[in-house]
C-alpha cells in the first residue's frame, strides 16, 4: 500500500513491516503505540525503522494513519498510575 510519510511516498505491506520489526527490541512506550506480532512498539520507533528517517521528520499522527491503513492496531498508552507515597511510620492503609 502506498503511504506518504514526511512528504515521501513509501510502498509498504503489512508483512514487510512485521519482518522489519522482528528483531527489534521495543522501547518504552510513552505516547501512541502499535501492536506488531504481539509486541507493543512506539509508533515513532516503527516509523524510524521502516522509513530510515529521523523521528523529527514525521509525526506520530502520520505513522498512526499509515499503520492503521496497513491493518495494525494503534492505541494510546494510558498514563501510569501515580504511586502513593507512604511514610515509614504508616501502615499500608495510611494510618
Amino acid at each position: 500500500m502506498r503511504c506518504v510519510i514526511a512528504r515521501f511516498p513509501f510502498d509498504l505491506t503489512k508483512s514487510e513491516v512485521e519482518h522489519s520489526m522482528s528483531g527489534i527490541t521495543p522501547e518504552p512506550v510513552t505516547g501512541v503505540a502499535v501492536t506488531i506480532s504481539r509486541q507493543v512498539y512506539p509508533v515513532m520507533q516503527v516509523g524510524e525503522v521502516i522509513t530510515r528517517q529521523n523521528r523529527r521528520d514525521f509525526t506520530s499522527g502520520e505513522m498512526r494513519r499509515a499503520l492503521t491503513r496497513l491493518g495494525f492496531t494503534c492505541h494510546d498508552v494510558p498514563p501510569a498510575a501515580p504511586v502513593g507515597e507512604t511514610r515509614a511510620d504508616e501502615g499500608p492503609l495510611g494510618w
